[in-house]
């Protein structure tokens, strides 16, 4: 991008690939050698939708009724379904953008990232890319949807110094995580290889090895990649 930025590194895969576990201890790792600290680019949506599921007699058909929105958001062959959808999509993208844009105040005064995903355009729907993936089906939502790939397209310019990207087979994902859909998890795992991050050098790791082996693999590359810069 034309501006001196300390290193980013991004850890990234599906739900119950171990993201977090890992970024923080390769944080732990990079502090011993420079200064660094954790980003966190997500929007803990489904975390909070989990929540919402647990309240008293609302709870659950409120939780279906949400969930059942973001599919359609997410689904590239489905209409974006409607103004206040979008309105909330696009708002939330917008917070993203926010935090992203406190990464790089920290990168430009010389604090290393260690962060456990990355925004990308690869994957509409999925992976902390856009979150409005269908189709719009009037000039308005189009709009939006164009501002926000927009505000990716900013994002995803700053190409990470390296991605390590996790694998993990569906079944190991919902023995870890018991309450996420299967089917959502499912595309989730098949689409991890379709992540590019705009050209950024990426790491594959297999996240079903001993973890011991898999950190070992993750500093590495991590050491590499921070060698010269």
């Amino acid at each position: 991008m034309g501006e001196q930025l300390a290193p980013l590194i991004a850890v990234v895969g599906s739900d119950g690939s171990g993201k977090s576990t890992l970024s923080a201890d390769l944080l732990a790792h990079v502090q011993q050698t420079r200064r660094a600290e954790s980003g966190y680019l997500g929007l803990g949506s489904g975390e909070q939708g989990r929540r919402i599921g647990r309240w008293p007699v609302i709870g659950p058909p409120l939780h279906r009724f949400l969930d059942g929105v973001a599919d359609r958001l997410r689904e590239p062959g489905e209409p974006i379904p409607g103004m206040l959808a979008a309105h909330y999509a696009l708002n939330k993208s917008k917070k993203r953008r926010a935090k992203f844009e406190s990464l790089l105040d920290a990168r430009r005064a010389g604090v290393t990232i260690v962060t456990d995903r990355y925004p990308q355009l690869e994957v509409p729907g999925l992976h902390d890319g856009p979150i409005l993936a269908g189709r719009a089906p009037n000039a308005r939502l189009a709009v939006m949807q164009t501002d926000e790939r927009a505000l990716y397209a900013e994002m995803a310019a700053y190409v990470p110094t390296l991605v390590i990207r996790l694998h993990v087979d569906v079944d190991t994902v919902m023995a870890r995580k018991p309450d996420h859909d299967r089917a959502l998890i499912t595309r989730k795992v098949e689409t991890v290889p379709l992540l590019r991050f705009n050209g950024a050098p990426i790491v594959d790791i297999d996240a079903t090895i001993p973890y011991y082996e898999e950190l070992a693999l993750a500093i590495g590359a991590v050491d590499r990649a921070l060698a010269n810069v």
